[in-house]
């Protein structure tokens, strides 16, 4: 693929989100459009609902709008042995239904059981084991479908801080969902990560943030939704993460996957004109294209 046809969006970047009552929540239809209006031609799925559940009728919907589906995100509990059963059979049905609506990837957050993303939890030797083996489970289930499984470490999962990170990375041969963002607020340096993980990464988010906020949510003095609200998350190039950096490192690696575009929002209302979503998006978009032409 070529840089452009490497550049998926995610509904959260127009304020959709699985958390329950955050904001106003754009349909798929105005979301889609606007994504192809920029010449996006890939996305995400964005939370169960957002698109429509059968997969013929998905892929019917996107092609509307000459868009495919890349995959999508299931925060599922991996450590509490407990839930396996139920766990995975979620799981299994999520991949069923990605697998039949074309997909390549299962982005995988390992969830604390608790709703939302605002608990913090350390598991112990024999959680992680748990957790390990769960994982590896999941990726048969995902790989008898074709599908391929992607870790993301991610605010007020088990897998957040830098010392959780590593022992993942170091203890399982499950692939990376490399979140630039979620990354430096767990205390994490993304270039760090690109340089020490890239042969592990198989799958990129894109955000950029603001790091005295992001500090601020790692000790918990803020939580997620009031740090979006406060605008945590920027428009590439404008926050203090590294992006282009982390790219020209992904791509001396040998990463050929998808990078996704987020910028987590919330909308009180629907959007006017001046604060469309996909204005940020645009910026996002465009930062992209200009590293990826320069690298090439």
């Amino acid at each position: 693929m070529n840089s452009k046809e490497r550049m998926a969006c995610a509904p959260i970047s127009w304020g959709v989100i699985e958390v329950p009552d955050w904001g106003y929540q754009m349909e798929s239809d105005a979301v889609l459009r606007e994504a192809a209006e920029l010449g996006v031609k890939a996305t995400e799925a964005g939370p169960e609902g957002f698109l429509p559940r059968d997969p013929a009728e998905l892929q019917k919907k996107l092609s509307q709008y000459g868009m495919q589906i890349v995959g999508g995100f299931d925060a599922i509990v991996l450590h509490d042995a407990s839930l396996r059963d139920e766990q995975l059979a979620a799981f299994e049905s999520r991949a069923d239904f990605f697998a039949s609506a074309g997909a390549t990837t299962m982005v995988v957050a390992a969830a604390t059981g608790s709703a939302g993303y605002e608990e913090a939890i350390d598991l112990d030797d024999d959680q992680w084991e748990e957790l390990f083996d769960n994982l590896a489970r999941a990726e048969e289930i995902a790989g008898e479908r074709g599908l391929e499984v992607s870790l993301h470490s991610h605010y007020g999962t088990v897998i957040e801080t830098d010392e959780q990170l590593w022992r993942f990375l170091e203890g399982c041969q499950t692939g990376l969902c490399l979140d630039t963002g979620h990354l430096l607020i767990g205390g994490s340096d993304p270039v760090e990560v690109a340089k020490r993980a890239g042969e592990s990464v198989n799958h990129v988010h894109l955000k950029d943030v603001d790091a005295n906020l992001a500090r601020r949510m790692a000790r918990r003095e803020i939580g997620f939704k009031e740090a979006v609200i406060a605008g945590v998350f920027k428009p590439l190039g404008e926050g203090d993460v590294d992006v282009a950096e982390v790219i020209r490192l992904l791509e001396r690696s040998g990463y050929e996957g998808w990078y996704v575009l987020e910028q987590d929002c919330l909308l009180e209302s629907r959007p006017q004109d001046n604060e469309r979503p996909v204005n940020d998006v645009r910026k996002s978009l465009d930062f992209v294209k200009r590293v990826l032409g320069a690298i090439q």
